[in-house]
């Protein structure tokens, strides 16, 4: 069951505009009428008291329609408005106060009207204006949190659209190199290694399509994912491309933006595997240090032609006529940290000189919830706690993530209407 929460004071604007109206005229009306009592004042004074605060009431509720239309015009406009209707209501109110006030004395006082209406003009003045105080220092407030609101949803989603369109950079990337594959087995006449190679391929799409762009998975599922991927790779490479994979159990638990290390991997087929006769070997390794996830990519290739801790993503695109990483997969890969993280990530690269090319990522460790995965199934397919795995891969659900839509509601003003 969903516990129930309070909505907040200003969800309906209607409703909370009367809460404050009958909360305000009530205490203004007992407040006169225990200072009449407390001063021994007659009984049927607070019909008078009452008439006036019924009075100042009504009046209110007009200068809310009239303040509704003044709010959002230009600033001259409203607060020049907004000054001639307070003070043409100050004076009625002021004019209603003296004639009740005349009916309700009588002959008894010797004053005339208009010693009665100045009199007591500062009362409707003191009300009135604070009243108009309080309805736009309300309205002002409710404007500026709506905006900040929105903008707040507006970057969430400006987010959400940049993780989407640099998930999507990946899927093209994969597609292009797979199916070249595909094509090269036909044009060899090996129609069933072609044939299995597609399969494998529309069982990895079907598995991506499943998690939305942007969204989060454990690393079990991330796993699974790449295990689909490298099950593709394999057709291609056979022998040649060998894996290894060394989790903790704990990190199989760590959320972490969907297909984060499928371009590490293609990367390292790309530039390791790919160019070496022999092959490569492609470890991942993920463990948790303190609070954060740490998740390292290394392969045996060749390397890169250069000194120690150079960054891939500087790298020339061609040195010395031969290919290299462009930097593209990581350039995205850092970007989409970025996007995620903040400054609260860490992405590193380096090659040793003998060869061999590492990846090391370090994010915020944020466990998955219980209901979101379960760790039971990548827990038997990892083994024991650091177990080490040879092309083996933790197995785990899919994630069934939805991506929900923000309505942008425009500002609406307190009032008498909804």
């Amino acid at each position: 069951m969903i516990p129930k929460q309070p909505a907040p004071f200003f969800e309906s604007k209607n409703r909370a505009f009367w809460y404050l109206q009958l909360a305000g005229w009530g205490g203004a009306f007992l407040l006169r009428a225990l200072s009449a009592l407390a001063n021994g004042l007659p009984l049927d004074l607070l019909a008078v008291i009452l008439v006036n605060t019924l009075t100042g009431f009504s009046i209110t509720l007009i200068l809310s329609v009239v303040y509704r239309q003044l709010i959002n015009r230009k600033a001259y406009v409203t607060w020049g408005g907004t000054a001639l209707v307070l003070i043409g209501a100050v004076v009625f109110h002021a004019f209603i106060d003296a004639w009740v006030q005349g009916i309700y004395y009588g002959g008894s006082r010797e004053t005339t009207f208009a010693q009665r209406f100045i009199g007591i003009t500062y009362i409707p003045l003191t009300l009135l204006g604070a009243w108009s105080a309080l309805y736009f220092a309300i309205n002002y407030f409710l404007t500026v949190e709506q905006q900040a609101d929105r903008l707040e949803r507006l970057e969430a989603q400006a987010t959400a659209a940049q993780l989407a369109m640099l998930r999507y950079q990946l899927n093209p990337h994969f597609l292009f190199n797979t199916l070249n594959s595909i094509s090269t087995l036909v044009l060899l006449k090996q129609t069933g290694q072609a044939n299995a190679m597609l399969t494998r391929l529309s069982s990895f799409l079907r598995h991506t399509l499943i998690i939305e762009p942007g969204s989060q998975v454990t690393l079990a599922q991330e796993v699974e994912t790449l295990q689909l991927y490298l099950d593709i790779e394999r057709m291609r490479f056979e022998e040649r491309l060998r894996t290894h994979f060394e989790i903790d159990d704990a990190a199989l638990e760590a959320k972490l933006p969907s297909m984060l290390l499928q371009p590490l991997v293609e990367n390292a087929i790309k530039y390791a595997v790919s160019p070496q006769e022999e092959g490569a070997r492609i470890s991942l390794t993920a463990r948790v240090v303190g609070e954060r996830l740490r998740v390292s990519v290394e392969d045996t290739g060749p390397g890169l032609e250069g000194p120690l801790q150079h960054n891939l993503l500087e790298y020339s695109s061609e040195t010395g006529g031969h290919t290299v990483s462009t930097g593209v997969g990581l350039a995205n890969i850092r970007n989409r940290l970025m996007q995620a993280y903040g400054d609260d990530h860490l992405f590193d690269t380096k090659s040793e000189p003998g060869g061999g090319f590492t990846v090391l990522i370090e994010i915020p460790y944020q466990r998955a919830s219980e209901s979101a995965s379960e760790p039971e199934t990548g827990q038997e397919a990892a083994g024991t706690p650091a177990a080490a795995a040879s092309d083996e891969a933790p197995e785990a659900k899919p994630a069934d993530a939805s991506a929900a839509t923000i309505p942008l509601n425009p500002a609406r003003t307190l009032g008498t209407s909804a």
